[in-house]
């Protein structure tokens, strides 16, 4: 399945809107890929291994399932999870891109790639749930956004 959607960060229509900032939007993206407990509760414990410049991989303990991410970045721009296949899951990836049409105008687009079929005939294939998979990904994204936004009020990001 390939499901893409976009955020738009900052409305230049709307005069009481707070914007954010590209170092702020990034360090809050960034944030999310080194320490995703802070955006999902039930994360029991992340390590970051392999690091170097523009990559680390990531491994992400839930307890009865560990996740492990080659994460790949290009600063202000782009952030990409490339998930290892295990017995639990298959390997998915997900890009995360910067968009800025205009000065000060700010979207994030998310872009998932799995291996669940777009569509299914019955509650028994994989496919029937993908319309609930790509609405569990938009509202995720929105919460990681609306947390950046409180980090930034803060005065943890930049």
């Amino acid at each position: 399945m390939r499901y893409e959607h976009l955020i738009q960060i900052n409305d230049l229509s709307d005069p009481l809107a707070i914007p954010l900032s590209l170092e702020s939007l990034w360090q809050g993206l960034l944030h999310r890929a080194r320490q995703p407990q802070d955006f999902l509760h039930h994360i029991e414990g992340v390590s970051i291994r392999d690091e170097r410049d523009g990559y680390f991989e990531r491994e992400i303990d839930f307890g009865t399932m560990r996740v492990i991410d080659h994460v790949t970045f290009t600063p202000q721009q782009r952030i990409h999870f490339a998930t290892q296949a295990s017995a639990h899951h298959g390997a998915s990836s997900l890009t995360v891109t910067i968009e800025q049409p205009q000065a000060g105008a700010l979207f994030v687009r998310f872009a998932y790639d799995t291996a669940l079929p777009e569509q299914g005939m019955n509650e028994r294939d994989d496919g029937y749930y993908a319309d609930y998979v790509k609405s569990a990904y938009r509202e995720a994204d929105i919460d990681a956004i609306r947390r950046i936004r409180e980090l930034f009020q803060q005065g943890s990001l930049h």
